[in-house]
């Protein structure tokens, strides 16, 4: 396995910069594949605001203490079964890109106050009731849900939407598309029913 110092070394010699300097950092894609994150390494990663992991085989995150200016954090394609230790970032992380996981539970995720993205899709959520989880993330405009277990709940993709809706009212984007009037008022009405 590749370690993240290891990999960090490969870009730096690869780009020809400093990880400490970098503002954004690809790490998907190493071969052998990252299993396991090292929360020295990723703090000294200080000016990163775009940090990519995805499609690695990393189980588990790491508190992300000195990462103060992270917006977009990839963790796609990974073997992530729950979302932790993101409190250091709370304050600076906008999207989160964590499909293609096992993830079952959106517990993790209150804490990030600024969070306008979730790309949580083909992961292992049962349940619409998870999105509830979601509700103290007020900025939170564009998620991608496809491919979870809830969707097996409803009949169709426009029913989803209007559940999704019904959960989290404030979205613009659902699964790539646009929010419609009409799938807010049926949310609406759902609601108040």
């Amino acid at each position: 396995m590749t370690t993240c110092a290891q990999a960090i070394k490969a870009w730096e010699a690869k780009s020809e910069a400093s990880a400490e300097e970098a503002t954004e950092i690809n790490l998907c894609f190493q071969t052998p594949p990252i299993a396991k994150l090292d929360t020295k390494v990723m703090g000294s990663l200080k000016k990163c605001q775009k940090l990519s992991l995805s499609t690695n085989m990393i189980d588990r995150m790491v508190n992300l203490t000195g990462m103060s200016e992270l917006k977009i954090l990839s963790l796609g394609r990974n073997n992530f079964k729950k979302i932790e230790k993101l409190e250091d970032v709370a304050g600076t992380l906008q999207q989160l890109w964590i499909s293609y996981n096992t993830i079952a539970s959106l517990d993790g995720l209150a804490c990030l106050t600024n969070l306008t993205t979730l790309y949580c899709s083909n992961n292992a959520i049962k349940s619409f009731s998870e999105l509830d989880k979601l509700k103290a993330n007020e900025q939170l405009r564009d998620v991608l849900f496809l491919g979870n277990p809830f969707y097996a709940e409803v009949s169709s993709k426009e029913e989803a939407r209007i559940e999704i809706l019904r959960h989290l009212p404030n979205l613009k984007k659902i699964d790539g598309e646009f929010v419609k009037p009409s799938e807010i008022e049926a949310a609406h009405q759902s609601t108040s029913e």
